[in-house]
């Protein structure tokens, strides 16, 4: 039986990718809700592939909740195998959850493409993942993030992505 608060969006790849009922995955639910995240939809995943492969149509939207799914498995995936010890951090865990599905939030049009003639062009910002951090400090996206119960959650996100 569904829970009230779960959230299914289907995926042509993985099938069906789920925002369970809990604490971390309504917060991201809510980010994937929000403004900046929503911009993914019109920014296409593989910039000008699809002019050579018709069928390369896919968005970051759609890419970053494919990875948000994937890294909730390979995190079940760890965890079974190493279980309940030091090793095993749930924090770090949550916050990789997060920083997976939200690391191309500042991904501009044509996707690589616009970083490379960002950089040659001496743009602040021109590569995807300064942006990306950006948006998590400056936008909602931190105060939903925040809303995990750390005050430092949103930052400790942004740190991930700027030291992968």
């Amino acid at each position: 039986m569904r829970n009230n608060n779960e959230q299914r969006i289907r995926d042509p790849l993985h099938d069906l990718i789920t925002f369970e009922d809990n604490g971390l995955d309504q917060v991201l639910w809510e980010a994937v809700q929000s403004r900046p995240f929503q911009r993914l939809r019109r920014v296409k995943q593989l910039g000008f592939s699809e002019l050579v492969y018709p069928g390369a149509t896919h968005t970051r939207f759609a890419h970053s909740i494919g990875v948000y799914h994937t890294a909730k498995l390979l995190m079940k995936t760890i965890h079974k195998q190493i279980g309940n010890n030091a090793e095993f951090n749930d924090g770090r865990r949550d916050q990789a959850i997060a920083a997976s599905l939200l690391h191309d939030l500042g991904h501009g049009p044509f996707s690589h493409a616009f970083e490379v003639v960002g950089g040659r062009m001496g743009w602040e910002n021109a590569k995807h993942e300064d942006t990306t951090i950006r948006i998590i400090k400056e936008t909602e996206i931190f105060e939903i993030l925040n809303g995990i119960g750390s005050s430092g959650f949103a930052n400790d996100v942004a740190g991930i992505i700027s030291d992968p």
